[in-house]
Protein backbone atom coordinates (compact mmCIF):
# COMPACT_ATOMS: atom_id res chain seq x y z
CA UNK A 1 0.00 0.00 0.00
CA UNK A 2 1.06 3.70 -1.00
CA UNK A 3 2.13 5.58 2.35
CA UNK A 4 -0.78 8.04 0.96
CA UNK A 5 -3.13 5.40 1.88
CA UNK A 6 -1.87 4.38 5.05
CA UNK A 7 -2.03 7.84 6.21
CA UNK A 8 -5.82 8.13 5.93
CA UNK A 9 -8.11 8.45 8.65
CA UNK A 10 -8.98 5.06 9.15
CA UNK A 11 -5.77 3.90 9.75
CA UNK A 12 -4.38 6.52 12.17
CA UNK A 13 -7.42 6.60 14.62
CA UNK A 14 -7.32 3.08 15.63
CA UNK A 15 -3.60 3.39 16.46
CA UNK A 16 -3.89 6.78 18.26
CA UNK A 17 -6.48 4.86 19.64
CA UNK A 18 -4.41 1.86 20.82
CA UNK A 19 -1.56 4.30 22.05
CA UNK A 20 -3.49 6.72 24.08
CA UNK A 21 -5.23 3.60 26.24
CA UNK A 22 -1.85 2.51 26.60
CA UNK A 23 -0.89 5.83 27.48
CA UNK A 24 -2.65 5.61 31.08
CA UNK A 25 -4.06 8.36 30.39
CA UNK A 26 -7.67 8.09 30.26
CA UNK A 27 -9.87 9.06 33.82
CA UNK A 28 -7.12 11.16 34.67
CA UNK A 29 -9.52 13.99 33.86
CA UNK A 30 -12.36 16.03 31.88
CA UNK A 31 -9.88 16.84 28.98
CA UNK A 32 -8.10 13.25 29.04
CA UNK A 33 -11.72 11.56 28.84
CA UNK A 34 -13.32 13.98 25.82
CA UNK A 35 -9.99 13.08 23.63
CA UNK A 36 -10.16 9.54 24.74
CA UNK A 37 -14.25 10.04 23.11
CA UNK A 38 -13.25 11.32 20.10
CA UNK A 39 -10.68 8.80 19.49
CA UNK A 40 -13.03 6.17 19.88
CA UNK A 41 -15.55 7.79 17.81
CA UNK A 42 -13.22 7.75 15.48
CA UNK A 43 -12.35 3.97 15.41
CA UNK A 44 -15.82 3.36 15.55
CA UNK A 45 -16.05 5.18 11.79
CA UNK A 46 -12.29 3.33 11.01
CA UNK A 47 -14.41 -0.38 11.78
CA UNK A 48 -17.51 0.42 9.90
CA UNK A 49 -14.57 1.54 7.25
CA UNK A 50 -12.55 -1.26 7.23
CA UNK A 51 -15.41 -3.67 7.29
CA UNK A 52 -17.56 -2.45 4.34
CA UNK A 53 -13.89 -2.81 2.58
CA UNK A 54 -13.74 -6.76 3.71
CA UNK A 55 -17.31 -6.79 3.00
CA UNK A 56 -16.71 -5.72 -0.98
CA UNK A 57 -13.95 -8.41 -1.16
CA UNK A 58 -16.10 -11.49 0.14
CA UNK A 59 -19.36 -10.31 -0.65
CA UNK A 60 -22.66 -10.90 0.59
CA UNK A 61 -23.63 -12.41 3.18
CA UNK A 62 -20.26 -13.21 4.11
CA UNK A 63 -19.74 -9.50 4.66
CA UNK A 64 -22.17 -8.81 6.87
CA UNK A 65 -21.28 -12.35 9.17
CA UNK A 66 -17.91 -11.26 9.71
CA UNK A 67 -18.71 -7.80 11.32
CA UNK A 68 -21.59 -9.72 13.28
CA UNK A 69 -18.86 -12.65 14.15
CA UNK A 70 -16.16 -10.01 15.10
CA UNK A 71 -18.29 -7.78 17.61
CA UNK A 72 -20.16 -10.71 19.04
CA UNK A 73 -16.80 -12.26 20.31
CA UNK A 74 -15.18 -9.26 21.69
CA UNK A 75 -18.56 -8.14 23.48
CA UNK A 76 -18.35 -11.76 25.18
CA UNK A 77 -14.31 -11.32 25.83
CA UNK A 78 -15.73 -7.94 27.95
CA UNK A 79 -18.36 -9.89 29.83
CA UNK A 80 -16.86 -12.99 30.33
CA UNK A 81 -13.56 -11.21 31.82
CA UNK A 82 -16.07 -8.40 34.44
CA UNK A 83 -17.86 -11.63 35.40
CA UNK A 84 -14.61 -13.40 36.45
CA UNK A 85 -13.33 -10.22 37.98
CA UNK A 86 -16.54 -9.24 39.57
CA UNK A 87 -18.01 -12.71 41.11
CA UNK A 88 -20.93 -12.92 42.80
CA UNK A 89 -21.81 -9.39 41.70
CA UNK A 90 -21.71 -9.97 38.32
CA UNK A 91 -24.52 -12.55 38.02
CA UNK A 92 -26.74 -10.17 36.62
CA UNK A 93 -24.20 -9.20 33.83
CA UNK A 94 -24.44 -11.37 30.99
CA UNK A 95 -28.26 -11.03 31.14
CA UNK A 96 -28.55 -7.37 31.38
CA UNK A 97 -25.73 -6.81 29.06
CA UNK A 98 -27.68 -9.45 26.00
CA UNK A 99 -31.13 -7.99 26.74
CA UNK A 100 -29.58 -3.87 26.34
CA UNK A 101 -27.85 -5.63 22.86
CA UNK A 102 -31.06 -7.26 21.83
CA UNK A 103 -33.45 -4.08 22.36
CA UNK A 104 -30.92 -1.58 20.83
CA UNK A 105 -30.37 -4.05 17.66
CA UNK A 106 -34.15 -5.07 17.10
CA UNK A 107 -35.39 -1.19 17.90
CA UNK A 108 -32.48 1.40 17.57
CA UNK A 109 -30.91 -0.25 14.60
CA UNK A 110 -33.48 -1.57 12.82
CA UNK A 111 -35.79 1.43 13.42
CA UNK A 112 -33.62 4.41 11.91
CA UNK A 113 -32.75 1.96 8.94
CA UNK A 114 -36.14 1.63 8.01
CA UNK A 115 -36.57 5.64 9.00
CA UNK A 116 -33.79 6.37 7.15
CA UNK A 117 -34.47 4.33 4.14
CA UNK A 118 -38.42 5.10 4.14
CA UNK A 119 -37.73 8.94 4.18
CA UNK A 120 -35.13 8.94 1.14
CA UNK A 121 -36.65 6.18 -1.13
CA UNK A 122 -40.40 6.07 0.74
CA UNK A 123 -40.26 1.80 0.39
CA UNK A 124 -37.57 -0.33 0.09
CA UNK A 125 -37.94 -3.71 -0.52
CA UNK A 126 -35.92 -7.00 1.03
CA UNK A 127 -36.49 -10.95 0.92
CA UNK A 128 -39.33 -11.77 3.40
CA UNK A 129 -37.83 -15.37 3.75
CA UNK A 130 -34.38 -13.68 5.21
CA UNK A 131 -36.57 -11.96 7.82
CA UNK A 132 -38.53 -15.15 8.74
CA UNK A 133 -35.44 -17.41 8.99
CA UNK A 134 -33.48 -14.89 11.10
CA UNK A 135 -36.86 -14.40 13.22
CA UNK A 136 -37.75 -17.82 14.08
CA UNK A 137 -34.12 -18.18 15.13
CA UNK A 138 -34.04 -14.90 16.96
CA UNK A 139 -37.42 -15.36 18.53
CA UNK A 140 -36.33 -19.21 19.54
CA UNK A 141 -33.36 -18.54 21.62
CA UNK A 142 -34.99 -15.57 23.29
CA UNK A 143 -37.54 -17.42 25.01
CA UNK A 144 -35.47 -20.52 25.94
CA UNK A 145 -32.61 -18.50 27.08
CA UNK A 146 -34.59 -15.10 28.54
CA UNK A 147 -37.73 -16.04 29.53
CA UNK A 148 -38.00 -19.61 30.03
CA UNK A 149 -36.02 -19.66 33.53
CA UNK A 150 -38.80 -17.74 35.11
CA UNK A 151 -40.72 -20.76 34.75
CA UNK A 152 -38.63 -24.03 36.29
CA UNK A 153 -38.68 -25.40 39.32
CA UNK A 154 -35.54 -27.19 39.70
CA UNK A 155 -33.67 -24.16 41.38
CA UNK A 156 -35.98 -21.20 42.77
CA UNK A 157 -35.94 -17.97 40.84
CA UNK A 158 -34.68 -16.87 37.31
CA UNK A 159 -31.80 -19.31 37.13
CA UNK A 160 -30.77 -22.57 35.33
CA UNK A 161 -29.25 -25.56 37.27
CA UNK A 162 -26.32 -26.58 35.61
CA UNK A 163 -27.80 -29.24 33.70
CA UNK A 164 -29.99 -27.18 32.24
CA UNK A 165 -27.40 -24.68 31.25
CA UNK A 166 -25.47 -27.02 29.62
CA UNK A 167 -29.15 -28.04 27.23
CA UNK A 168 -29.73 -24.70 26.23
CA UNK A 169 -26.15 -23.76 25.58
CA UNK A 170 -26.15 -26.72 23.15
CA UNK A 171 -30.05 -25.68 21.60
CA UNK A 172 -28.16 -22.28 21.26
CA UNK A 173 -25.36 -23.64 19.11
CA UNK A 174 -27.26 -25.92 17.39
CA UNK A 175 -29.79 -23.13 16.15
CA UNK A 176 -27.04 -20.69 15.42
CA UNK A 177 -25.44 -23.86 13.55
CA UNK A 178 -27.95 -24.91 10.94
CA UNK A 179 -28.48 -20.64 10.63
CA UNK A 180 -25.42 -20.35 9.42
CA UNK A 181 -25.60 -23.19 7.30
CA UNK A 182 -28.53 -22.04 5.79
CA UNK A 183 -28.04 -18.46 5.48
CA UNK A 184 -24.16 -19.11 3.74
CA UNK A 185 -24.85 -22.23 1.91
CA UNK A 186 -28.18 -24.01 0.98
CA UNK A 187 -30.20 -20.92 0.68
CA UNK A 188 -28.10 -17.99 0.19
CA UNK A 189 -30.21 -16.65 -2.02
CA UNK A 190 -32.64 -15.83 0.83
CA UNK A 191 -30.12 -12.88 2.06
CA UNK A 192 -28.76 -11.60 -1.07
CA UNK A 193 -30.44 -9.09 -3.37
CA UNK A 194 -29.44 -8.93 -7.01
CA UNK A 195 -26.92 -5.80 -8.14
CA UNK A 196 -28.24 -3.90 -10.69
CA UNK A 197 -24.73 -2.09 -10.73
CA UNK A 198 -22.33 -5.00 -10.09
CA UNK A 199 -19.58 -2.71 -12.10
CA UNK A 200 -20.22 0.70 -9.90
CA UNK A 201 -18.42 -1.65 -6.60
CA UNK A 202 -14.90 -1.14 -5.65
CA UNK A 203 -12.97 -4.30 -5.25
CA UNK A 204 -10.24 -4.26 -3.26
CA UNK A 205 -6.76 -6.36 -3.37
CA UNK A 206 -6.41 -9.56 -1.58
CA UNK A 207 -3.64 -7.36 0.39
CA UNK A 208 -5.59 -4.85 1.29
CA UNK A 209 -9.05 -6.46 2.10
CA UNK A 210 -6.02 -9.12 4.88
CA UNK A 211 -5.13 -5.61 5.94
CA UNK A 212 -8.46 -3.79 6.36
CA UNK A 213 -9.34 -7.07 8.20
CA UNK A 214 -6.65 -7.02 10.75
CA UNK A 215 -8.10 -2.89 11.36
CA UNK A 216 -10.94 -4.08 12.22
CA UNK A 217 -10.07 -6.25 14.58
CA UNK A 218 -7.83 -3.19 16.31
CA UNK A 219 -10.58 -1.10 16.08
CA UNK A 220 -13.16 -3.70 17.77
CA UNK A 221 -11.17 -4.61 20.43
CA UNK A 222 -9.61 -0.74 20.98
CA UNK A 223 -13.89 0.50 20.84
CA UNK A 224 -14.65 -2.21 23.49
CA UNK A 225 -11.37 -2.05 25.70
CA UNK A 226 -11.85 2.37 25.35
CA UNK A 227 -15.60 1.48 26.05
CA UNK A 228 -14.69 -0.35 29.33
CA UNK A 229 -12.03 2.55 30.49
CA UNK A 230 -14.99 4.99 30.06
CA UNK A 231 -17.22 3.07 31.87
CA UNK A 232 -16.80 4.72 35.49
CA UNK A 233 -17.06 8.34 33.72
CA UNK A 234 -20.07 7.38 32.53
CA UNK A 235 -20.74 5.84 35.49
CA UNK A 236 -20.75 9.33 37.41
CA UNK A 237 -22.11 11.16 34.50
CA UNK A 238 -25.26 9.18 35.32
CA UNK A 239 -25.37 9.26 38.99
CA UNK A 240 -24.68 12.97 38.20
CA UNK A 241 -28.14 13.65 36.77
CA UNK A 242 -30.18 10.87 39.11
CA UNK A 243 -30.17 7.92 37.02
CA UNK A 244 -29.80 4.29 37.88
CA UNK A 245 -26.75 2.17 37.36
CA UNK A 246 -28.44 0.49 34.77
CA UNK A 247 -28.44 3.09 32.46
CA UNK A 248 -24.89 2.65 32.65
CA UNK A 249 -25.13 -0.96 30.93
CA UNK A 250 -27.21 0.23 27.82
CA UNK A 251 -24.45 2.94 27.37
CA UNK A 252 -21.95 0.74 27.02
CA UNK A 253 -23.51 -1.70 24.85
CA UNK A 254 -25.05 1.21 22.20
CA UNK A 255 -21.15 2.39 22.04
CA UNK A 256 -20.30 -1.71 21.16
CA UNK A 257 -22.99 -1.59 18.43
CA UNK A 258 -21.95 1.65 17.19
CA UNK A 259 -19.83 0.00 14.21
CA UNK A 260 -22.43 -2.46 12.98
CA UNK A 261 -25.18 0.36 14.10
CA UNK A 262 -23.27 2.88 11.34
CA UNK A 263 -22.68 0.07 8.76
CA UNK A 264 -26.13 -0.87 8.82
CA UNK A 265 -27.45 2.80 8.07
CA UNK A 266 -25.14 3.67 6.07
CA UNK A 267 -26.58 0.47 4.11
CA UNK A 268 -29.93 2.03 4.01
CA UNK A 269 -29.05 5.07 2.55
CA UNK A 270 -27.60 3.31 0.00
CA UNK A 271 -31.10 1.76 -0.27
CA UNK A 272 -29.47 -1.52 0.56
CA UNK A 273 -31.78 -2.55 3.46
CA UNK A 274 -31.37 -6.18 2.71
CA UNK A 275 -27.70 -5.68 4.49
CA UNK A 276 -28.86 -3.61 7.06
CA UNK A 277 -31.22 -6.45 8.02
CA UNK A 278 -28.18 -8.65 7.64
CA UNK A 279 -26.40 -6.35 9.96
CA UNK A 280 -28.86 -6.21 12.26
CA UNK A 281 -30.60 -9.70 12.80
CA UNK A 282 -27.49 -11.03 12.17
CA UNK A 283 -25.94 -9.10 15.33
CA UNK A 284 -28.84 -10.13 17.12
CA UNK A 285 -28.81 -13.80 16.68
CA UNK A 286 -24.86 -13.63 17.00
CA UNK A 287 -25.22 -11.71 20.74
CA UNK A 288 -28.11 -13.84 22.01
CA UNK A 289 -26.80 -17.12 20.11
CA UNK A 290 -23.18 -17.46 20.97
CA UNK A 291 -22.92 -15.19 24.39
CA UNK A 292 -25.12 -17.55 26.31
CA UNK A 293 -23.57 -20.76 25.98
CA UNK A 294 -20.00 -18.80 26.70
CA UNK A 295 -21.04 -17.37 29.78
CA UNK A 296 -22.49 -20.41 30.53
CA UNK A 297 -19.25 -22.83 30.23
CA UNK A 298 -17.49 -19.75 32.50
CA UNK A 299 -19.94 -19.76 35.01
CA UNK A 300 -20.47 -23.45 35.41
CA UNK A 301 -16.28 -23.53 35.78
CA UNK A 302 -15.75 -21.06 38.00
CA UNK A 303 -19.13 -22.07 40.06
CA UNK A 304 -20.68 -18.42 39.32
CA UNK A 305 -24.71 -18.19 39.73
CA UNK A 306 -26.12 -16.60 36.56
CA UNK A 307 -29.23 -15.33 36.26
CA UNK A 308 -30.57 -15.52 33.18
CA UNK A 309 -34.49 -14.48 33.17
CA UNK A 310 -35.97 -11.43 32.93
CA UNK A 311 -38.47 -9.44 35.18
CA UNK A 312 -42.01 -9.00 34.07
CA UNK A 313 -41.69 -5.51 32.46
CA UNK A 314 -38.79 -6.63 30.57
CA UNK A 315 -40.67 -9.05 29.28
CA UNK A 316 -43.64 -7.01 28.15
CA UNK A 317 -40.96 -4.65 26.42
CA UNK A 318 -38.92 -7.52 24.69
CA UNK A 319 -42.55 -8.96 23.87
CA UNK A 320 -43.57 -5.85 21.94
CA UNK A 321 -40.48 -5.32 20.20
CA UNK A 322 -40.67 -9.04 18.39
CA UNK A 323 -44.13 -8.57 17.59
CA UNK A 324 -43.60 -5.18 15.95
CA UNK A 325 -40.28 -6.37 14.48
CA UNK A 326 -42.10 -9.55 12.88
CA UNK A 327 -45.22 -7.50 11.52
CA UNK A 328 -42.93 -5.12 10.18
CA UNK A 329 -41.34 -7.35 8.21
CA UNK A 330 -43.83 -9.52 7.08
CA UNK A 331 -44.88 -7.92 3.55
CA UNK A 332 -40.98 -7.59 2.16
CA UNK A 333 -41.23 -3.95 2.38
CA UNK A 334 -40.70 -1.03 5.02
CA UNK A 335 -42.01 2.31 5.06
CA UNK A 336 -41.84 5.17 7.56
CA UNK A 337 -44.33 4.16 10.22
CA UNK A 338 -42.58 0.88 10.55
CA UNK A 339 -39.51 2.57 11.90
CA UNK A 340 -40.94 5.32 13.89
CA UNK A 341 -42.42 2.57 15.99
CA UNK A 342 -39.66 0.87 16.70
CA UNK A 343 -37.64 4.25 17.97
CA UNK A 344 -40.85 4.54 20.12
CA UNK A 345 -40.49 1.14 21.28
CA UNK A 346 -36.39 1.90 22.04
CA UNK A 347 -37.13 5.18 23.58
CA UNK A 348 -40.03 3.38 26.22
CA UNK A 349 -37.25 0.61 27.12
CA UNK A 350 -34.60 3.64 27.83
CA UNK A 351 -37.32 5.47 29.25
CA UNK A 352 -38.11 2.75 31.77
CA UNK A 353 -34.53 2.02 32.12
CA UNK A 354 -34.33 5.76 33.94
CA UNK A 355 -37.76 5.70 35.05
CA UNK A 356 -38.61 2.20 36.10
Amino acid sequence: MRLKELLHYTYIFPVLAVGYYFSGLMGTGVIYDIIAGVLLIGSVLSAVHHAEMVAHKVGEPFGTIILALCITIIEVALIISLMVAGGDQAITLARDTVFAAVMLILNGILGICILVGGVKYHEQFFARTSATTYLVSIVSILVLTLVLPNFTSSVNGPFYNEAQLIFISIACLAIYGVFLMVQTVRHRSYFVVPDEHPEEHYIPTLTKTLISFGFLVVCLIIVVLMAKGLSDTIEGMVQSVGAPKSLVGVIIAAVVLLPEGVAAIRAARSNQIQSSLNLALGSALASIGLTIPAVSVVCIMYDIPLVLGLDKKDVILLSLSVFIVMLSLSRGKTNILYGTVLLVNLAAYIFTVIVP
